[in-house]
């Protein structure tokens, strides 16, 4: 396992705003909002014969929540994309899933201040559970029109060989 290493200079932590989303080997354009990457691991309550008093716990089965990821309605197709290779409402009887490419692993990077990539994980086996393509329609509203994509997955963790990057000092021009 890799070690990390403690950035003596950085107190803050980690701004939630700086982050992209990586599938099929390149980013995907406009994602604003990832949801959280959570698991829960199932409490397996035992208890031993001679001892009716307390029961021991132990771990039992791990889930890991679907993540949800929103951004503006553009003319880039990839959510659409992805979404009808789970379910083609327009494909002959037999065909409407494609089995072969419809997981994807996808990565989430987090960036400090300075833009430097300082946290990455790595989601497995992803497919579309969910697909928005079009919000609710409002003409008294100001908003942006927003596209909701929800990606089941088989688990995440975190990319250990993503170091904290040693942060750059402001240089006195003079």
């Amino acid at each position: 396992m890799a070690q990390f290493t403690v950035n003596s200079q950085r107190f803050d932590p980690y701004k939630n705003f700086k982050f992209r989303v990586k599938w099929d080997g390149k980013f995907v354009a406009g994602v604003s909002k990832v949801s959280a990457l959570k698991r829960t691991t199932e409490v397996v309550k035992h208890r031993e014969g001679g001892d009716p008093s307390s029961s021991r716990k132990s771990p039992g089965r791990t889930e890991f929540e679907a993540i949800t990821l929103e951004r503006g309605v553009t003319h880039d197709k990839d959510f659409e994309q992805w979404a009808n290779s789970v379910w083609n409402h327009g494909s002959g009887l037999g065909a409407e899933v494609s089995l072969a490419g419809f997981r994807k692993n996808i990565t989430i990077e987090v960036y400090n201040e300075a833009g430097q990539l300082a946290i990455a994980y790595n989601l497995f086996r992803c497919w579309v559970s969910e697909f928005q393509s079009l919000p609710d329609l409002d003409a008294n509203a100001n908003a942006v029109a927003i596209q909701h994509l929800k990606l089941e997955n088989e688990g995440w963790e975190r990319d250990v060989n993503v170091v904290e990057p040693a942060e750059p000092a402001l240089v006195d021009p003079a």
